[in-house]
């Protein structure tokens, strides 16, 4: 699994903190920016350069997006065919994305989030797998159906 991360000014200091903090734990992890801070970035630009990564291998790839609602990030990131984003405003509530949803894009309110919050939030959803079951499966296949239908 490869891991994109990347923010908007708000989320940079949260996202270069994460990105120590993965790295130390050994995941392969793509950088995507910014390099450095910038008052002026637009949180669009960032949180469409992940999706698209992700969207490319949606089963291979999660991004991490972080911008200080979490919420800007969160709705760029699903516009993209095979994007599933959540908003991990708790350990928990990012793992039952995973189990439930197979989402594979997390967002990160860096204006609401300390860093070991954050911390937690972002482990405990790589540590989650889909569960599978079927009613969960059923629901996903409604929403490829969905964006099928709307997004030609």
């Amino acid at each position: 699994m490869l891991i994109y991360i990347g923010s908007d000014h708000r989320g940079f200091r949260l996202k270069q903190e994460l990105h120590a903090y993965l790295k130390e734990k050994g995941y392969p992890l793509f950088d995507q920016g910014p390099a450095d801070y910038d008052v002026n970035d637009d949180y669009p630009d960032i949180a469409a350069q992940i999706a698209t990564e992700v969207a490319e291998s949606p089963a291979d790839k999660r991004g991490i997006i972080i911008c200080g609602s979490g919420e800007g990030v969160l709705i760029v990131a699903n516009k993209f065919r095979g994007v599933r984003a959540a908003l991990g405003d708790t350990a928990e509530q990012a793992a039952a994305s995973r189990n439930d949803d197979d989402t594979n894009v997390l967002a990160i309110a860096a204006d609401f989030t300390p860093l070991d919050v954050a911390k937690a939030i972002v482990q405990k959803w790589l540590d989650t797998q889909f569960s599978g079951e079927e009613r969960h499966l059923r629901r996903l296949k409604k929403i490829a159906d969905i964006e099928a239908a709307h997004f030609q």
